[in-house]
């Protein structure tokens, strides 16, 4: 199995940029395309770098799309989501929402 994790702080970083793109509304996004990785960073309040090496962990699971070269757009590819192996670290990771405050990406 493949471990994309070294410390819990990674982890948690990893989940935070999961999980703000799957629930990524289209108010939030300046484009239609998508979001991108500068957007993005300032939403989850993490640096540049770190946020495009967890998008480029997410794109190689085939749960992100991105478009365009530059910028790039990034979106949530939720029908791959799905179909993801149940077992898979990622798929559990973004699955597992005990710590998850939903009225960070809902307004009710």
């Amino acid at each position: 199995m493949d471990n994309y994790y070294s410390t819990d702080d990674e982890d948690k970083e990893l989940k935070s940029v999961g999980l703000e793109l799957m629930f990524l509304t289209p108010e939030k996004c300046a484009s239609k395309d998508g979001i991108t990785a500068v957007e993005l960073a300032k939403l989850v309040n993490l640096p540049l770098e770190t946020v495009k090496k967890k998008l480029n962990i997410l794109k190689e699971k085939d749960i992100v799309r991105v478009k365009g070269i530059n910028p790039k757009y990034w979106k949530f590819n939720e029908y791959n989501f799905q179909r993801m192996d149940e077992d898979d670290e990622i798929f559990l990771l973004l699955c597992s929402f005990d710590d998850v405050d939903f009225d960070k990406y809902f307004s009710y």
